[in-house]
């Protein structure tokens, strides 16, 4: 079967508009509202966003990773400090996320500083996954090389059958306490509505409206 030729596919987007009166006065408060609303609609994997960090290498890298809390001043995530990410955020904690709801036609980006949350913090999260979840990450060394499957399932059922389980020191939450928050909702004729919210020097919010 021939594939459709890409430059031809087309999506109208007409399910709904953005006025700024309708954004709440803070980033954050508008980005919870949003995404109450994508849980509600039961958007399939509204938590899921993509994270780019900056390679010590100099390129931007990419990744798909889940938010677990929203807070006044930022979005948490959680993963392996001694990754990839979590190197690039020693030497240079500035991210974008990215969130792309397709069912409800929304986009949200955030652009910041990156920092850790607090020990106490980490752990409450860590210990309240499932007990496979924090072996997984008891086990891995993520993004380095292993040699096969077999031996990721060994140090996996090794940890498993090592007793009791704590959360390690290199694993733990990030806040990502963005500098600028971007609202985009799909409009006709590729008109669509985008406001941003970008950090003041007062340490206050100033919204605009941008051209798509």
């Amino acid at each position: 079967m021939k594939m459709k030729k890409l430059s031809e596919i087309r999506e109208e987007y007409a399910l709904r508009s953005l006025e700024s009166k309708d954004l709440a006065k803070l980033p954050m408060d508008q980005f919870e509202k949003w995404m109450e609303e994508a849980l509600n609609a039961e958007v399939k994997e509204p938590t899921a966003f993509h994270l780019s960090s900056l390679g010590l290498d100099g390129y931007p890298d990419l990744r798909v990773v889940l938010l677990k809390e929203i807070r006044p001043d930022g979005i948490v995530f959680f993963t392996n400090y001694q990754s990839k990410k979590g190197k690039s955020f020693e030497q240079l904690p500035r991210a974008a996320a990215n969130f792309f709801w397709i069912e409800l036609q929304r986009q949200v980006r955030l652009v910041g500083d990156i920092e850790k949350i607090s020990a106490e913090d980490s752990d409450a999260y860590f210990h309240s996954r499932p007990l496979a979840s924090q072996i997984g990450a008891i086990a891995s060394k993520q993004s380095e090389e292993i040699e096969s499957r077999q031996l990721l399932e060994k140090n996996y059922q090794k940890v498993a059958s090592a007793g009791k389980i704590k959360r390690p020191e290199h694993w733990g939450g990030y806040l990502l306490k963005p500098k600028r928050v971007e609202f985009w909702q799909g409009r006709k004729s590729r008109l669509h509505d985008r406001f941003e919210y970008a950090l003041n020097s007062e340490g206050g919010f100033t919204l605009k409206r941008l051209q798509p």
